[in-house]
């Protein structure tokens, strides 16, 4: 089993950058899958972005790609999401997930992925 721990939201301006943080615990943090979603103020929680367990291979949402860069340090036990350009419509509680199960390439279906953090809220101003 493996916790989850976010970090670095906070209020930015409309072109501004923030950088969040998710920390795992446990010694197995390579073999998981990673994943960032996102919920926006009434809205269902959405995928952004996704990294593979050796963080070779990346993927993201449309309406991310080009402005947000999700990286990982399996040293560190932690992965990351570098978020440019922000706009009003990136608002929302952002969550970090991870799966040792799941194929890379389906991580994006959150109903299948076993473990959680609590989420760390990004507002960006206009």
């Amino acid at each position: 089993q493996v916790q989850l721990v976010e970090s670095g939201g906070g209020l930015v301006q409309a072109g501004g950058s923030l950088r969040l943080s998710c920390e795992a615990s446990g010694r197995t943090f390579i073999t998981y899958t990673m994943a960032w979603f996102r919920q926006p103020p009434g809205k269902e929680r959405e995928f952004v972005a996704a990294i593979s367990r050796s963080g070779g291979s990346t993927y993201y949402a449309d309406s991310v790609k080009g402005r947000f860069v999700i990286s990982r340090d399996n040293a560190k036990n932690t992965a990351y999401l570098q978020m440019n350009s922000l706009k009003p419509e990136d608002t929302a509680v952002y969550y970090c997930a991870a799966d040792p199960i799941v194929p890379f390439q389906n991580i994006g279906d959150s109903r299948s992925i076993h473990y959680w953090g609590k989420g760390t809220l990004v507002t960006v101003s206009s």
